[in-house]
């Protein structure tokens, strides 16, 4: 535990840890935000269709060689 000499020490302590606490609290914030706007739909087209679009272009590859046998 530590030992405080005066007043002053744990004044000064207590304004920082406060600080530290709103910082803290504020990145939370911004980490709720985050999510909540990575988890909206439009957020999915994006790697869907790219998904949508790798994979119709082998199932399309595949069927021209299929064709040709």
């Amino acid at each position: 535990m530590k030992q405080y000499n005066n007043i002053d020490e744990i004044n000064h302590d207590l304004k920082r840890l406060s600080l530290e606490r709103q910082i803290a609290w504020e990145e939370i914030k911004g980490l709720k935000e985050d999510f909540k706007e990575s988890i909206q739909p439009y957020n999915w087209f994006g790697p869907i269709l790219s998904s949508a679009k790798k994979y119709g272009i082998l199932y399309f590859i595949r069927l021209l060689f299929k064709k040709k046998k």
